[in-house]
C-alpha cells in the first residue's frame, strides 16, 4: 500500500477527521474538527509533511492553502470546495475526491466557512496563517 492509501484506510476504518502519511508511517492524526487538526499538523510537523500523503473529511480553500504551504504530495477528501480544486490545480498536488460543492459551509450552513472566507482575503500564507490562529483564538481552540 502507498501512502495515499493507508491515509484513506485509516480515514475510514478509525473513523478520524485527518491522517497524514509519509513513508508508510501515520505521522498525524486528529478526530477534531474544523480546520485545527491541519493547523495543528502544519505547526507540530512543520516540514515532515513535504511529500506526505493526507486524508481529511473535508477541504475548503483555506486547508488546501495550508497543504500547499506544507508541500503536501498526495489527498483524499470526502468533500472539497471548488477553490480548493484551484489550489491544488496550481500546485499540483494530486487529489481524490468523493464530492465537490462551490464552496464550504458554515456550520450552521447559512453561508461560507470563516476559514474559506479567510482564504480569499489573504494573499501569503503568512497573512492566512494569523488570520487562521485569530479565527482559533476566537473560538477558544488556541
Amino acid at each position: 500500500m502507498n501512502d495515499l492509501d493507508i491515509a484513506k484506510a485509516t480515514l475510514k476504518t478509525e473513523k478520524i477527521s485527518l491522517v497524514i502519511v509519509k513513508n508508510g508511517q501515520i505521522i498525524f492524526k486528529s478526530d477534531r474538527r474544523g480546520i485545527y487538526p491541519l493547523y495543528m499538523a502544519v505547526k507540530e510537523c512543520g516540514l515532515e509533511m513535504e511529500g506526505a500523503s493526507a486524508a481529511d473529511k473535508v477541504i475548503g480553500r483555506g486547508a488546501a492553502r495550508l497543504y500547499e504551504f506544507a508541500k503536501v504530495k498526495s489527498i483524499y477528501a470526502y468533500l472539497i470546495s471548488e477553490g480548493t480544486k484551484e489550489v491544488f490545480a496550481k500546485t499540483h498536488i494530486v487529489y481524490q475526491t468523493e464530492k465537490t460543492v462551490p464552496y464550504i459551509k458554515n456550520r450552521d450552513g447559512t453561508g461560507m466557512c470563516p476559514v474559506e472566507t479567510l482564504s480569499y482575503e489573504t494573499e501569503t500564507f503568512e497573512e492566512l496563517i494569523l488570520s487562521i490562529e485569530g479565527f482559533l483564538t476566537k473560538i477558544n481552540l488556541i
